[in-house]
Parts: C-alpha cells; sequence; structure tokens
C-alpha cells in the first residue's frame, strides 16, 4: 500500500507489522506435550511425527480436547479499552511496580488463560471438516501453527513479574508472525478443494451451495480476528510512545473519514495500475467526525468496498468513456447507535441471481490473483494490495466478518443496469461482545 504518513497506522492490519516467514512444505510435526514434568525446558517445541511416542501424541489430544471443551471469553471494545488504560486494576492492590506494568501483568495472565482454549477449539475443529477441506495440505500447515501456539502458550512460565511478563510477551511476538500468513493459506486450501471438486464434479459446479464449508470459513475467520486482536492489542501497549488518541490497537478518536481518504487513495493507485484509468470518489455527510474503534477494520472493510466499486465502474463503461463518480456518505453523530458509511457506484450493479452468494467465499466476477504461482502462499500477509486474496472472493465475506467482530454489520443493495450500494455499519457504543464461534 501506498501510505499517506498522517494515516499511517490506521492502514497497517491490525496494527502490527507482517514478516515473512519459510514454512515447511511436506514433513508434518507433531508438538510434544506441554505437561510432561521430565521434559528439559531447552527441549524443542516439536519432533518429526516418525520419532514421537504414541503416548505423548495421546496426551497432546486429550490436551486439546479437555482445553476445546473450556468456556471461551467473550470480550468487548470498551472493555479491551479499558483493561489498555488499566482501569480494571484491583484497587487494593500494593506493589512495586509501575501502574502500566501491572497492566501488562494482568493482560499477559488473561491471555496465558484464554489463549490455549482458542487454539484448541480451532486445532479439533480443523481436523473434521466437510467435503474433505481438512485434508487439504495448506489447512493441515494451517492446524500445525495452532497446534504449535498450543503447546507453546501451555509450557510458558506463569506471568508474576517483571521478567516472566517479558518473556511472555516476547513468545506472544513469535507466535503473532507465526500465524500471519493464515488467512492467505486457509484461502489456499479452500481453491484447492474448490479444484478437486470442478475435477469431481464438472465445471458446472456449484462450490456455493456447499453452505456448510462457508459457515466454517465464518467461524474459523472470526475466531482468528479474536485471536488477533488480543495478541495484538497486548503487544501495542508494549510500544511506546503511542501515538495520540491510542491505546494499543484502538483509536478513541478513529475519523472515518481519513480513513476513507486513505482508503481511496490507495484503492484508486491499485485500479489506475490494473486499468490504466479510476474515477474519482468524493465524500459527503459527516466529515469531522470520531469514535472508538480500531481503524485498521474500518481501513480494510472500505478499501474493499471501494476496490470493488472502482473496478466495476471502469469496466462497466470503459476507461475511454466519461467516468461517473463514486459516493462515500458517511452517517454520524454523537446519538447515533452506528456510524453507517454508504458506498455508492454506477457500475452496472450485480444480477439478482448473484446476490445470495455475493458473501460466499470464492465467488468473485473478477480473475485471482494467482493459480500457478502457488509460491506466493507460503509468505504473503494478510491484506496487501498485491495479496493473492485480491481476485479470489475473499473481500466482501471477510468485511462483514470484520464489520460483525463489534457488532456492526455490512449489506448490499444493488440494481442491475445502474449500480450497487453497500452499507457499513459500525457500533459506536463499543458495549457489544464479540461473536465467538
Amino acid at each position: 500500500l501506498r501510505l499517506q504518513p498522517r494515516c499511517t497506522r490506521a492502514v497497517l492490519p491490525l496494527g502490527r507489522p507482517m514478516v515473512r516467514l519459510v514454512l515447511p512444505q511436506t514433513q508434518a510435526f507433531v508438538p510434544l506435550a506441554p505437561f510432561a514434568r521430565a521434559m528439559s525446558p531447552s527441549a524443542p517445541l516439536s519432533v518429526p511425527l516418525r520419532t514421537s511416542s504414541t503416548h505423548v501424541v495421546d496426551d497432546l489430544e486429550k490436551a486439546l480436547q479437555s482445553a476445546a471443551q473450556m468456556e471461551q471469553t467473550s470480550v468487548t471494545l470498551k472493555a479491551t479499552l479499558e483493561t489498555g488504560l488499566g482501569l480494571l486494576l484491583p484497587d487494593n492492590q500494593s506493589s512495586a511496580l509501575s501502574r502500566r506494568q501491572r497492566t501488562l501483568i494482568q493482560i499477559a495472565n488473561f491471555l496465558r488463560r484464554e489463549l490455549p482454549v482458542r487454539l484448541a477449539r480451532r486445532v479439533v475443529e480443523l481436523k473434521s471438516l466437510p467435503g474433505g477441506l481438512d485434508q487439504m495440505p495448506s489447512v493441515q500447515r494451517v492446524r500445525e501453527w495452532y497446534q504449535h501456539s498450543f503447546v507453546a502458550i501451555r509450557r510458558s512460565d506463569p506471568v508474576v513479574c517483571a521478567e516472566s511478563e517479558a518473556r511472555f510477551c516476547a513468545l506472544l511476538e513469535e507466535i503473532y508472525e507465526r500465524h500471519a500468513p493464515t488467512l492467505v493459506t486457509m484461502a489456499h486450501g479452500v481453491y484447492q478443494l474448490k479444484g478437486q471438486m470442478d475435477k469431481e464434479h464438472g465445471p458446472g459446479f456449484d462450490f456455493g451451495a456447499r453452505s456448510e464449508i462457508h459457515q466454517f470459513l465464518d467461524r474459523f475467520y472470526m475466531s482468528r480476528i479474536g485471536i488477533r486482536i488480543l495478541i495484538g492489542q497486548y503487544l501495542e501497549l508494549h510500544r511506546a510512545p503511542q501515538a495520540e488518541g491510542y491505546v494499543g490497537l484502538i483509536n478513541r478518536h478513529t475519523s472515518p473519514a481519513e480513513i476513507a481518504e486513505q482508503a481511496i487513495y490507495d484503492a484508486k493507485y491499485l485500479c489506475e495500475r490494473t486499468h490504466g484509468d479510476a474515477p474519482e470518489v468524493l465524500i459527503y455527510g459527516r466529515s469531522d467526525g470520531t469514535f472508538t474503534y480500531i481503524p485498521s477494520h474500518l481501513y480494510y472493510c472500505l478499501f474493499e468496498l471501494l476496490k470493488n466499486s472502482l473496478r466495476a465502474v471502469t469496466e462497466y463503461h470503459g476507461v475511454d468513456s466519461s467516468l461517473p463518480p463514486i459516493k462515500v456518505i458517511i452517517a454520524d453523530s454523537e446519538s447515533n447507535e452506528d456510524v453507517v458509511i454508504k458506498v455508492s457506484d454506477e457500475g452496472g450493479g450485480i444480477p439478482r441471481s448473484h446476490m445470495p452468494r455475493i458473501f460466499s467465499y470464492l465467488f468473485t466476477t473478477a480473475t485471482p490473483a494467482f493459480g500457478t504461482n502457488n509460491a506466493a502462499f507460503s509468505s504473503a500477509g494478510d491484506h496487501g494490495t498485491d495479496s493473492p486474496l485480491a481476485g479470489l472472493g475473499y473481500g466482501l465475506p471477510i468485511s462483514r466478518t470484520y464489520a460483525r467482530y463489534f457488532g456492526g454489520d455490512l449489506n448490499i443493495m444493488s440494481m442491475e443496469g445502474y449500480g450497487t450500494d453497500a452499507f457499513l455499519h459500525l457500533s459506536r457504543l463499543g458495549n457489544r461482545a464479540e461473536p465467538l464461534p
């Protein structure tokens, strides 16, 4: 992405940089049991499958099943913000540690209890997916990442002081980077399954009709967003000084208009690079309003909606024609329940028969950005403009998941032959608990 300095933090995926990882291609690994008392602290986290003893694998399976049965703790944006500010610390606690350090220890202990439960649920679910999705190599790789992280956290020392908190932070840094390519890698697995089903059932096979696969993906990506926020918020609180208004990933003065400007700039650049031209994008409505939100979530949703509209207008009218502008309308007031943003285009609309499938994964009218370049999947992050997700049909369903995470929503209204209106609803109140699967 081309970043304008005044909005740089808003556009980073979850406020954290992504790094390129070299991933194992063929050999499967099974982590050692995290609760083995005789294990040396310096022992490796994983061993090749062929050398693992049966009881170690059985113990790990029991630990995963036990953790997966535990209740998850749903959080709200408001509670996440107040915890980051240190407002939820016990009043009667006397300690030589600073308030900031006690806050980090409090969050670290919560994550040490909560993350294994969430990771274990995903590992268990990834072992029995519909349609043979669990047999895809990319999906198996993701399962190994989750299993590895589960073991690492279970083996970590209790967080009781500044030194143990620093070690736990370093561990979560490693886990955060390990899981950076998860979205793209899972997309590759779904793409592999679709190709396999197309061969088995013929080119007329409707992958969008496999509702059980799409329901799983909705649950998986909702859970992933939650895990990324919990870890990313904690890691970001370690970084000082933070930009004005920020508490971890959360900005108490998020400006929809400013983030829309950044998304417009980046989406137009991508459209011009691809098609040679791009229509104007105009912002109407409340341009001076702010609210408490995670800017990277809002940016991702707007960028995806604008990217779709710019492509639709350019292809429908042609680059040699006069391109009608796209309108971004912001409806916001301190008394409103939601901040509502409408992206309206004259790009020809969507056929009514396609509307039930627009939030299905892999449903797209664009050409996927990958096909033969499978190597990209081992190193790509989530949301770059050059990501293999581009053109894959993930933009709308993932955007809706981001919107719904804290109680918002994304709705599409279309008029075939004219254009499309997308309505993005974001809760102002911050009291909606995450909808944990």
